[in-house]
């Protein structure tokens, strides 16, 4: 298969997949994915279930704002479960629910690749920044 008919046959999946299926939802999960905690927060919840403060404590540089609305959040989706356990005072746990989990495989796949692909990555950035003269490391 000719580079261009790859190319068009990706092009008409995508397009596909936008058509028949609602883009806004389409969009909140890669922002859900890209943004900077939730990978982090679903990562260290696939060990255990754990309490805010651990892991406000176990994702330094987070705030407790921001620890909150992505908890929120990904409890929104369905991806992490909020578990008020009946004691006194009351315990609360966040774990990742099943559905959560289904999230690894993907972003796994995604992490692999760009540590298979980081010399290139990095050599692009590189080249585009010497050539548009900027310093290394200005755009990220």
């Amino acid at each position: 298969m000719s580079h261009q008919t790859e190319a068009d046959r990706v092009l008409r999946s995508l397009d596909r997949t936008c058509l028949e299926h609602d883009p806004d939802i389409l969009r909140s999960v890669l922002d859900r994915v890209g943004d900077r905690w939730s990978l982090i927060l679903i990562g260290l919840l696939e060990e255990r279930p754990m309490r805010f403060t651990e892991l406000l404590r176990t994702a330094p540089g987070i705030s407790r704002r921001m620890l909150t609305l992505t908890l929120r959040s990904l409890e929104r989706d369905g991806l992490v479960k909020r578990v008020v356990h009946a004691e006194i005072p009351p315990r609360v746990e966040y774990e990742v629910t099943p559905f959560g989990r289904t999230l690894s495989g993907p972003v796994l796949a995604l992490a692999r690749w760009a540590a298979d692909n980081q010399d290139t990555l990095r050599a692009n950035r590189h080249a585009f920044d010497q050539a548009a003269g900027h310093d290394d490391g200005d755009l990220g």
